[in-house]
């Protein structure tokens, strides 16, 4: 049996995926990863759930297999994931063609439902349970779709911030780190593997040991996994500004193969805004949270995620984010318009009282900004030799990437081939000899 898998929305849905590829591949089935014509026996969905875009795209993703069940060229269709975690009785009602729904957590009952070969490779047992066992979890079962040469690494699932615009902690509950050891082990499986670079992943990773600990551990769970020997970087996705644990930057400042890289939503600036947000930081500690991560790691690249149109942002609001993009000059930026969602705060206590209109002119404005910072860092660049990792080659150039720049979301580096043997996933010395608004140019030195 081929079992096709779409995952759609973040990376940590992509985990999830890739684990359950990795458990039915271990039970004999043959599974491939988002096939845009599936052609298997079998099609699951791991859906998103988390603003109005990606249910939409989840939802017509839906649609489609189900047309192709209805046309016989699929027999079975599956939805786990976000949306069926928030949704689940009215998506039952509402598209009874599906097989079989599955939420955010108990997805490996999904195997255990299509009944696993005679003599399975993998344990049994775990599909009786919730979550796979520890040895699953740590790479036993997991089916990279990635290159070969890096791998998302979640660890932790949920968030115990309740910001008021935000719908996560709706699907994905209270934090849960996963202990230490697990996750120590799964990289030694990863580097075993060929995997030179880790993208850290959570909803919330600088709470990362609250729960099993008593305390923030992200900055010793980091420091030990960069003494584990072939991994060449380390990158930091999804922290939080409250409560910061400071002691990780001195872990991104003496370990090499911890990137300067740090991606954190700040949301915005005005009082007003992170008053309503619930953010529960100032714009006074902001600035100096942004001034520190700088001061004590030079050269740090700053990720993050903004947010225009929330209920009650004033011209003055909206202001006040632009002149503080503008101060800040963030090396890399992400913005998006208010959206209502069911069951939060926000939903339940304000008024979406910004019109549409304003809200795509304050999008378009901020990002015009961002792209102009943006262009002016990346040609700052040019005449400097950095470090590149080879992702893929287009055409007459290939891909890759520095320590400052995140898979699938960040600027890439174009180098023109020129008959060159270059190896893909291959890390290079390369000289920058050109930029534009977001990607760089470079020659291969060495």
């Amino acid at each position: 049996m081929t079992v096709d898998f779409i995952s759609l929305g973040c990376s940590k849905n992509l985990v999830d995926s890739e684990k359950l590829m990795g458990l039915f591949e271990a039970h004999g089935f043959h599974v491939t990863h988002d096939d845009p014509d599936p052609k298997g026996e079998i099609a699951v969905v791991n859906t998103c759930g988390f603003i109005a875009d990606a249910k939409e795209e989840s939802i017509n993703t839906i649609l489609e297999l189900v047309q192709a069940k209805n046309e016989g060229r699929l027999k079975r269709l599956y939805v786990m994931g976000c949306l069926s975690e928030r949704y689940l009785h009215d998506l039952e009602a509402e598209i009874p063609e599906v097989d079989g729904w599955y939420g955010k957590f108990n997805y490996t009952r999904l195997l255990q439902d299509l009944a696993p070969l005679s003599s399975p490779k993998g344990d049994t047992n775990a599909l009786m349970t919730n979550e796979a066992p520890s040895g699953a979890v740590g790479g036993a079962y997991r089916h990279l779709t990635t290159p070969p040469h890096y791998a998302y690494l979640k660890i932790s699932e949920g968030c115990d911030r309740h910001c008021a615009y935000c719908a996560i902690p709706l699907m994905t509950g209270h934090h849960k780190s996963r202990p230490m050891e697990e996750i120590l082990d799964e990289v030694r499986w990863l580097v075993s593997r060929g995997v030179k670079e880790l993208q850290v992943i959570a909803q919330e990773l600088t709470y990362y040991g609250v729960d099993l600990y008593g305390e923030q551990r992200i900055a010793e769970l980091v420091e030990q996994m960069s003494a584990i020997e072939g991994l060449h970087w380390i990158r930091l996705h999804y922290a939080y500004p409250t409560h910061f644990p400071w002691d990780l930057l001195r872990v991104m400042r003496e370990h090499k193969n911890v990137c300067k890289y740090l991606d954190v939503a700040l949301q915005h600036i005005s009082d007003n805004m992170l008053t309503r947000m619930r953010r529960h930081i100032t714009r006074q500690e902001t600035i100096e949270f942004i001034e520190r991560l700088r001061r004590e790691v030079p050269g740090i690249h700053i990720r993050t995620t903004l947010m225009v149109g929330f209920p009650g942002e004033t011209d003055d609001d909206f202001q006040q984010l632009l002149d503080f993009t503008r101060w800040a000059r963030f090396e890399r930026m992400g913005a998006f318009a208010y959206s209502e969602e069911d069951g939060t705060y926000a939903a339940d206590n304000y008024e979406d009282d910004v019109p549409q209109e304003v809200k795509e002119q304050r999008l378009s404005r901020l990002m015009r900004l961002q792209q102009r910072i943006s262009a002016e860092i990346e040609e700052a660049k040019v005449g400097q030799t950095l470090e590149v990792i080879i992702d893929r080659q287009e055409g007459d150039y290939y891909i890759g990437r520095t320590e400052f720049c995140s898979p699938e979301v960040d600027p890439e580096v174009l180098i023109r081939s020129n008959g060159q043997d270059v190896k893909e996933g291959e890390i290079y010395q390369v000289r920058i000899t050109d930029s534009e608004e977001f990607d760089l140019y470079g020659e291969i030195i060495s």
